[in-house]
């Protein structure tokens, strides 16, 4: 081979290096992001799932049924709890 030919073949050579380096660098990021995406959509469904929830919680609270259960939860159940163990405490 003469010198032209062996120029050319370093030419090529070389850029094939870069071009590789290059590749590998952009594959390394690419699967980065990729991985931030799925982090991304597992959150935003717990987000979903936590807004079902408040709605759920706000349709109980709009409905009478959801109102009065409220109350029996947060104030006739620990009055009674508190009667019960007082007559408990009378008859011992």
């Amino acid at each position: 081979m003469n010198v032209a030919e062996w120029i050319l073949v370093v030419i090529l050579s070389v850029t094939l290096l870069i071009f590789l380096i290059i590749g590998i660098i952009l594959m390394v990021k690419l699967l980065g992001i990729a991985d931030e995406a799925k982090r991304v959509v597992i959150k935003s469904q717990d987000i979903a799932e936590n807004a079902n929830g408040v709605v759920s919680n706000v349709r109980g609270m709009t409905s009478i049924g959801g109102v009065v259960q409220t109350f029996v939860d947060n104030y006739v159940e620990p009055k009674l709890k508190k009667d019960k163990k007082a007559a408990k405490k009378e008859e011992k």
